[in-house]
């Protein structure tokens, strides 16, 4: 490699540090829930940090990088979707060909059903029980809520991120934060965020 050659990859690697690396708790809650698993979210981002980097001469320096990154965590988990969803059918279709490949083989493609701890860092933001209400919602109105109302991005951003017209975001976050709310009224109740004697004699 010649001397100006590995002078911009080491300000490549400077820049990158730079931009992507303080974004890397962020990514990681939003593949937490994206994935609504610790293992998953890890290999989220460290597949999302790999292809970003391979990719960073693509990225306008200054720009939001965070929402690029999202952009890039999204594609990886919507690729590992349909990754999953393909071993399912080659299971079931060996299951049927042959049963016992079935008690063989569920192991490895097993969903994880621990429990999800988020760190104290995001407790200390967001209620648990609001958490397991957002992953709740459908996915496109639980990706948009996370988007917006934890990650603070704009609806131009979110846009982005999701591949969708601003429109759509909008409409998106109004159908899932409605949701949120029928959900959690009981729980706002109880906790003394809302008042229930709005409307009663």
């Amino acid at each position: 490699m010649s001397e100006p050659e590995a002078e911009s990859k080491s300000r490549q690697k400077g820049s990158f540090v730079d931009e992507a690396i303080p974004h890397m708790d962020a990514v990681y809650r939003f593949a937490l829930r994206l994935s609504g698993n610790n293992d998953g979210a890890e290999d989220l981002v460290q597949d999302t940090y790999f292809r970003a980097f391979r990719a960073w001469d693509q990225y306008t320096p200054g720009t939001r990088c965070k929402s690029w990154l999202f952009t890039i965590c999204r594609n990886v988990f919507l690729r590992h979707r349909e990754r999953g969803q393909r071993h399912d059918e080659i299971l079931t279709e060996a299951a049927y060909e042959d049963p016992r490949a079935l008690s063989r083989e569920a192991p490895v493609f097993a969903a994880s059903h621990d429990s999800d701890p988020e760190g104290a860092f995001f407790e200390a933001i967001v209620d648990e029980e609001i958490l397991a209400a957002i992953d709740a919602l459908p996915g496109e109105y639980r990706m948009a809520v996370v988007l917006s109302d934890l990650e603070d991005l704009s609806y131009n951003e979110i846009a982005e991120v999701m591949e969708i017209p601003v429109g759509t975001v909008k409409s998106r976050l109004f159908r899932g934060r409605r949701q949120l709310q029928e959900q959690l009224h009981e729980y706002a109740l109880e906790m003394g965020y809302v008042s229930g004697a709005v409307g009663e004699s």
